[in-house]
């Protein structure tokens, strides 16, 4: 897998960092995402077309929400192209907005791991599958807000959890922020995991 075009998912997903996610009633400055390249990715949804990751194909900028492990909602960016599927999973933010609201909705949790985590994120943002094929640049409601004005530095490291290209150095998260959750890598995962850098 390689993705070194302008438009391609590591750009974007590198692009997200410090944007901010506006939920109900909440938002959050993103710090942590993960990238997934679609069809040319064997961990991606996408890699199997199937009607949950249909909406992969779609344009891009919409926002992808499915459950995982039966409990949890993670909501991603769809980036495309269509024809490839590309997204990122939002695995972690700053609340930035609506506080007293995702405190409520998170059950007395410390500040800071409000939105650390893909599922506390979409908690604390009140996300879930009614959300499914939101248009995160137009209108208000979910969106994104714009791009900082300053980037913020990166570090780059394997994805959480997959058990497949587990070593593919995707998740991206601003470096030293106190939201990022920890790397956990998947049991399933064969080979040895990779060494995190900062870029």
């Amino acid at each position: 897998m390689h993705d070194a075009s302008p438009d391609g998912v590591v750009v974007r997903a590198r692009g997200l960092l410090g944007r901010t996610l506006h939920g109900h009633g909440a938002a959050v400055r993103i710090t942590e995402v993960e990238a997934y390249g679609g069809i040319e990715d064997p961990a991606s949804h996408a890699f199997t077309r199937t009607p949950r990751s249909e909406i992969m194909y779609g344009p891009p900028w919409r926002l992808y929400v499915y459950r995982s492990y039966g409990m949890h909602w993670c909501a991603n960016v769809v980036t495309g192209p269509s024809e490839i599927a590309a997204a990122v999973l939002v695995r972690a933010g700053e609340v930035v907005d609506g506080l007293e609201t995702a405190r409520a909705r998170r059950g007395g949790v410390a500040d800071v791991a409000l939105a650390r985590g893909p599922g506390n994120l979409a908690r604390a943002l009140g996300l879930s599958v009614d959300d499914l094929g939101t248009d995160l640049l137009t209108g208000d409601g979910v969106r994104l807000g714009p791009a900082p004005e300053v980037s913020p530095p990166i570090s780059e490291g394997p994805r959480v959890g997959v058990s497949k290209a587990a070593d593919v150095p995707w998740r991206f998260w601003i470096a030293g922020d106190p939201t990022v959750s920890a790397y956990r890598r998947s049991p399933r995962a064969a080979t040895a995991p990779g060494q995190d850098v900062e870029r």
